[in-house]
């Protein structure tokens, strides 16, 4: 291979109001390194966009419209629910894969995704060593669940913390509004399989005297105990808001949303937790309800979205870049926190043995002894998460967005079933 490289740069799984500021970071860093790296070639639809010699030369794209990434939501390249099986497994797609890059003269690989994602980058990173062709690959973290270890964060969460945390507090001042003689109940469902983080930032309205009940996914739901403690709070305060994780589950792990469907993944398909919940408490209480589901809402909302995510995710995506130009392989940037208030953190690396297929859940320390709330310890661990706002420049009464022209290079191989 030639001494400068090429790099190949995709986004994985959902996407967030942030990951786009990741692969701002990327490309403008990529630039700068002109000396050692060629042009960044993105996966249209993510490591599908390798696998079918899809590949968008971002170096078509100006310096303003990729700087533009930067305050634009969702994936700007497209994104995918794909999962590499082991090299043992399918054979086929990891050749498939050599063959695009060596086509191409790609040496660098930039995976901008959550734990899936991780998993994915981690075997790409052994291609070098298992079929001779030298790739390195750095995993770019990104995830609205938080559940990646090591990182005292990950992009996405904080926007979508504040997102669910503002939401909550103007709900619950509409519903107080009405308490009297219409609505006592609202209830909002949010993301999150297997992890809390998400729920336990609504849990931050509380300190604005919000009577508020959570349902994380580390806590089995007790029925006769929800109830008990939302009919506690309307007693108290004549009304109740309650935020519940998708990934709430009964004691014999069932989850309350389950549709009985699986996703690319394998993963339970979740959604409808906001409703059981509803009409469990107008069965068992007969306050009357409103219920919600954030959904895709909670993940798009950059104009909203946290200060300190943008620069978070910017910062990961340059990290990344700067990592592979000093040489590493199979690491993924990551935020270490140096105090709580003020928010103080630097960023750092970790290999990715150590983060492919582990999930970080809430502390048990986190959430109150009752199970419905957060600790002073969550609490100052989510502020500094939400901080500052990063509001898109606005036209018409609208944020202005760019859309990238997602011109294709020429393809040099035969064509690839998936």
């Amino acid at each position: 291979m030639a001494k400068k490289k090429n790099a190949f740069y995709a986004q994985s799984g959902g996407v967030t109001a942030v990951i786009n500021a990741s692969a701002c970071g990327v490309i403008e860093t990529a630039r700068k390194h002109s000396d050692v790296i060629g042009k960044v070639y993105a996966g249209r639809n993510g490591i599908i966009g390798a696998l079918t010699e899809e590949l968008i030369d971002t170096s078509k794209e100006s310096d303003a419209a990729i700087a533009a990434l930067r305050s634009t939501p969702s994936g700007a390249f497209g994104s995918c629910r794909f999962k590499l099986k082991s090299l043992e497994a399918n054979r086929r797609e990891y050749e498939r894969l050599i063959e695009v890059f060596k086509a191409h003269n790609i040496g660098y690989f930039f995976y901008n995704g959550g734990g899936d994602s991780a998993d994915t980058c981690y075997k790409v990173s052994q291609l070098s060593e298992a079929m001779g062709y030298p790739i390195q690959a750095i995993h770019v973290p990104k995830t609205v669940d938080n559940d990646l270890p090591i990182t005292d964060c990950c992009p996405g969460f904080g926007s979508v913390a504040k997102y669910i945390a503002v939401s909550t507090l103007e709900a619950s001042y509409d519903v107080r509004s009405m308490a009297k003689t219409s609505t006592k109940i609202f209830v909002v469902e949010v993301m999150g399989r297997h992890a809390g983080w998400i729920a336990a930032a609504g849990g931050l309205v509380a300190d604005q005297g919000i009577p508020v009940v959570i349902l994380f996914p580390e806590i089995e739901f007790d029925q006769k105990k929800f109830l008990a403690a939302v009919d506690a709070k309307v007693k108290e305060h004549g009304y109740c808001t309650i935020v519940v994780s998708e990934g709430c589950h009964y004691p014999d792990g069932k989850f309350l949303a389950e549709q009985g469907t699986r996703d690319a993944f394998g993963h339970a398909q979740l959604g409808g937790a906001a409703p059981v919940v509803a009409n469990m408490i107008k069965d068992a209480l007969g306050h009357k309800f409103h219920w919600a589901v954030a959904d895709y809402l909670q993940r798009a909302a950059r104009h909203i979205a946290s200060k300190t995510d943008v620069k978070q995710a910017y910062e990961l995506g340059k990290k990344a870049v700067e990592l592979a130009v000093k040489g590493h392989n199979s690491v993924m940037p990551t935020i270490v926190r140096l105090s709580d208030t003020p928010y103080k953190y630097k960023l750092g690396y970790a290999e990715l043995k150590d983060v492919a297929n582990v999930e970080k859940f809430m502390p048990r320390d986190f959430i109150s002894k009752d199970g419905y709330g957060i600790t002073n310890k969550c609490r100052n661990y989510l502020s500094g998460l939400i901080q500052g706002e990063d509001y898109p420049k606005y036209e018409g009464g609208l944020p202005v967005y760019v859309t990238m022209k997602n011109a294709t290079v020429a393809k040099k191989l035969p064509e690839f079933k998936l």
